[in-house]
């Protein structure tokens, strides 16, 4: 295997965990503003308010088909994610290196995501863990959407237009189905 085109892909280093790693264009007070204020994080993600203290409460509004242009409307498998709500808490925040939270207590299925971020000459790296996720297909899944996410943020970080939602997002998920271990 190429371990060049490997370390592109995130990987799971523990069962129910995803981790990934990017290098962006810095400064990194710049990305810590594209993970934690409202109108930059929906350019990318989600948007929705973030109180940045340990404890404090997070809303994302998910519009997933409107981070790219000639996204269209999302496959069926992902109608549901599409004006999509959730909740999480915020559980460690020192700006700008680490922002950790609480994410899906609504829906019963509470998982932790970890943004890491270490100033590397101008650069920025990037390291995001995602624990506590439920099964394969949870793991799967989220493996694909942290993909496509962070692939939109480093677009929007360089001035360039992303690339279309949804079909990346299919093709990612299909890809670290093959590449994920099989068994937890």
């Amino acid at each position: 295997m190429n371990t060049q085109l490997d370390h592109e892909y995130g990987v799971s280093p523990e069962a129910g965990t995803v981790r990934l790693e990017r290098t962006l264009p810095g400064p990194i007070e710049r990305v810590w503003a594209y993970l934690t204020e409202s109108e930059k994080r929906g350019k990318w993600f989600a948007s929705g308010p973030m109180e940045l203290r340990p404890g404090g409460n997070i809303t994302f509004h998910f519009h997933n088909s409107k981070l790219a242009p000639d996204s269209g409307p999302p496959p069926e498998k992902y109608k549901e994610c599409e004006g999509m709500t959730s909740y999480g808490r915020v559980i460690r925040c020192e700006p700008p290196h680490v922002l950790s939270f609480m994410w899906g207590e609504e829906q019963g299925d509470e998982s932790e995501v970890t943004f890491e971020l270490s100033d590397r000459n101008g650069e920025v790296l990037l390291v995001l863990t995602h624990r506590r996720l439920r099964n394969r297909t949870e793991l799967v899944s989220v493996a694909g959407g942290w993909h496509v996410h962070v692939g939109i943020l480093i677009d929007v970080l360089n001035g360039r237009e992303p690339k279309p939602f949804w079909s990346k997002m299919e093709a990612l998920e299909a890809e670290y189905d093959k590449r994920l271990p099989q068994t937890e």
